[in-house]
């Protein structure tokens, strides 16, 4: 029933252009039904999924009947002469709340229930005709030439000399320009830009120039003339009767230099936040700073916009097209509003960008991922920085490198070895659950800080840092040129071969060294650490189908990943809040310890404290996880490759070697194996997500590198590895 109900629909072209009657300008409900019927004409559908076909047709049947072009003309005029363009100008698309997670809770509420929009608000109109959040995809489906050719059919571009769009386009660009130079103020700004910068501040400079803009223009004189398609219909067309001749010769424009001089000022401040953008690596980042930056880019982007408008000359100096580092380039984006029979390409192209990225802004909103993406996407790619300058030292080239890292590898085991015995024989204390977990959290935090300290290597903390050492080779803000992924390739059998050499080095210590442990203690004590049902269920917990360990081992490659997060936002806290300086200077520890002193505890504070604070959590993440399971009643729990290789061996030792089935131990130590891969894979791949994305590569832009892999793997296998004796002269 409702199938046919649909298919009897009568279609919204026949019954536009069988209609004679033409729609008054002065009729706005009237024009704003005829607009939303148009454009859900061309919305993709089951019948017409192709919303670019469906556009072209549209185009074709304006010029087909003069009715359905005449009413189309007089409904979009009803909007624009009725509606304020202020919050369209000023607004959208740009974060309104003072803070992040004001913004972000703001964004939170209105997705549950949207904000109250006025009638007279242009943004009303445009949420009322593009109603649905995904209305942006197929608008940007369609082509830009294709757009470009519907608004020239209708003589649709954009004239600021029509002094209802002045009045707004003046007062726009004011607020902006004020809102511009009390952010430049912010501390969070302020004090990062450079000494030649913070003096003559560009975002204060901005609004002066922003004012004399708006003296030279207040001498404009007020012009009357009617627009040329007005004879088609023969009537005047209200709201357009207080129109400017550009080309007349009593029109004082513009000083000469001022539109070069904003263009200059404009391209100071982008200068500033690039500025301080490239020295996060050295200085650090915050949210608050990077949310400030965004909205400092979005204001500059709309300003340059409204300066373009105002300026009397075609062109405003130094606008740019392209991307920006926060999506689409706003500053090709609108141009003039006028009726006229053969509007510029070039402005009807800006005036479609425009369009375009209104309606964008209107469907997303209330995105919380997008705007979470923007924010978190500068202090994200700070922290991968962090890591990925550690993680370059875990990446081996030459065989001497391999050894280095073996036998780093071989120390870190060692240390594994104590924390092994020493987890079980608190597993013997009688405390209270959480103390349990608590000590376990020490335990674990005291060896693997002690790895980090002594310059060992355990093998599941690489992952979280080489991730993030490859993404930066597709990294092009790093990067002046497309990235090799013929040398990409080649670094990925060099991570693959690191990864393994640090594997190898931990498990051939941990098992001997760790049975040899326990055998001492047997000697000492008279009695083994595990037997009997103990040992039985510490191999049953490593088994790969018997337990749920290799679940519990996708657990710890999460735990590894927000440790690796953890060590890097700190490193990254710790360069932002100029924590070294800060000690050297503190007044009380000046008093305490002398100016070398200090000078090497803040040193020290600089290179390692991120380290240890991520090395401190992975501790408290892997302690505590089995109490919590425990507690909540689920399944939740680690699984360590290092820990689960001792328990194992301890285990053997427990029961005797003659005591376990060769191929049920064969099985178990396959499952330690998964346990490794799963701790190295998922680790790995949350890094490298995090860094890809933070840096804004787009890997299906790459998608012959699986390829160029596959054919490096397939001619040398080895290389993944242990390296090479001697490369050969092709390599």
């Amino acid at each position: 029933m409702f199938k046919r109900r649909k298919k009897n629909k009568p279609d919204f072209i026949e019954t536009a252009t069988a209609r004679s009657t033409i729609i008054p300008i002065t009729d706005s409900k009237q024009g704003l039904d005829f607009l939303v019927s148009f454009f859900s004409a061309i919305r993709p559908s089951a019948e017409k999924e192709d919303a670019n076909e469906n556009m072209q047709f549209i185009t074709a049947e304006l010029h087909r009947h003069p009715v359905l072009l005449t009413n189309l003309q007089h409904a979009l005029l009803s909007q624009l002469i009725r509606t304020d363009l202020y919050a369209a100008l000023t607004e959208s698309g740009i974060p309104l709340a003072r803070g992040f997670w004001e913004e972000f809770f703001g964004r939170l509420k209105h997705k549950l229930l949207p904000s109250l929009q006025s009638e007279h608000d242009f943004l009303y109109v445009v949420n009322r005709v593009f109603f649905r959040s995904t209305d942006y995809q197929w608008v940007e489906q369609i082509s830009r030439e294709t757009w470009i050719s519907f608004f020239e059919s209708i003589g649709l571009s954009l004239h600021i000399d029509d002094s209802r769009i002045l009045q707004q386009l003046m007062p726009s660009l004011k607020t902006l320009g004020f809102q511009v130079a009390q952010l430049g103020l912010e501390r969070n700004v302020l004090d990062y830009i450079s000494p030649e910068d913070r003096e003559d501040n560009p975002f204060l400079q901005q609004n002066y120039l922003v004012q004399e803009l708006e003296k030279k223009l207040s001498r404009r004189p007020a012009r009357s003339r009617l627009p040329e398609n007005s004879r088609n219909t023969g009537e005047v067309l209200p709201g357009i009767d207080e129109l400017g001749d550009p080309s007349g010769s009593d029109d004082p424009s513009v000083s000469d230099d001022l539109p070069e001089r904003m263009a200059h000022m404009m391209g100071r401040c982008y200068a500033c936040i690039d500025f301080i953008r490239d020295n996060h690596s050295l200085r650090g980042a915050s949210l608050r700073q990077t949310y400030i930056l965004v909205i400092l880019a979005n204001r500059l982007d709309r300003m340059t916009i409204l300066a373009d408008l105002l300026d009397n000359d075609h062109d405003f100096p130094g606008q740019t097209t392209g991307m920006t580092a926060e999506g689409p380039s706003l500053n090709v984006m609108l141009r003039r509003a006028k009726l006229s029979k053969r509007p510029s390409q070039h402005d009807t192209g800006k005036f479609v960008d425009f369009f375009r990225m209104l309606v964008r802004n209107e469907n997303r909103k209330n995105s919380i991922r997008e705007f979470a993406s923007q924010c978190f996407g500068y202090l994200a790619y700070q922290i991968a920085e962090h890591k990925g300058s550690k993680g370059n030292k875990y990446i081996t080239s030459t065989p001497a490198e391999y050894r280095a890292m073996l036998k780093s590898a071989m120390g870190g085991g060692a240390w594994v070895c104590g924390v092994v015995i020493i987890k079980n024989l608190i597993t013997k204390i009688e405390m209270p659950v959480f103390w349990h977990g608590f000590a376990y959290s020490v335990n674990y935090s005291v060896g693997f800080v002690a790895i980090e300290e002594t310059h060992t290597t355990l093998a599941t903390k690489q992952p979280a840092f080489t991730a993030s050492a490859v993404a930066g080779s597709l990294d092009t803000k790093k990067n002046a040129h497309q990235p090799n992924l013929y040398n990409l390739a080649i670094t990925v059998a060099k991570v693959s071969r690191s990864q393994i050499a640090s594997f190898a080095g931990n498990l051939i210590v941990v098992f001997p060294g760790v049975w040899a442990l326990a055998w001492l203690y047997e000697k000492i004590v008279h009695v083994k650490l595990v037997s009997g049902a103990a040992a039985e269920k510490m191999l049953e917990d490593n088994h790969p189908w018997h337990s749920l360990s290799l679940l519990y081992a996708c657990n710890t490659g999460a735990f590894l990943f927000l440790s690796g997060i953890i060590a890097g936002y700190v490193q990254n806290k710790i360069h932002y809040s100029h924590i070294p300086e800060r000690l050297r200077s503190h007044p009380i520890l000046r008093l305490s310890f002398s100016p070398e002193r200090l000078q090497r505890i803040g040193s020290y504070i600089e290179k390692h404290a991120g380290s240890i604070i991520g090395n401190i959590a992975l501790g408290f993440f892997l302690g505590m996880s089995t109490i919590l399971g425990r507690e909540l009643g689920i399944p939740f729990d680690i699984r360590h490759i290092t820990i689960s290789a001792g328990n194992t061996s301890l285990a053997v030792y427990g029961l005797g070697f003659g005591q376990v089935r060769l191929l049920y131990l064969a099985t178990v130590l396959a499952g330690v194996l998964g346990i490794g891969f799963l701790n190295f894979a998922v680790s790995f791949f949350l890094a490298f997500l995090v860094a890809v994305k933070s840096r804004g590569i787009r890997l299906k832009e790459y998608p012959e590198f699986l390829g160029i892999l596959w054919r490096y793997f397939r001619k040398n296998p080895l290389d993944f590895i242990r390296p090479r004796r001697r490369p050969s002269e092709s390599d």
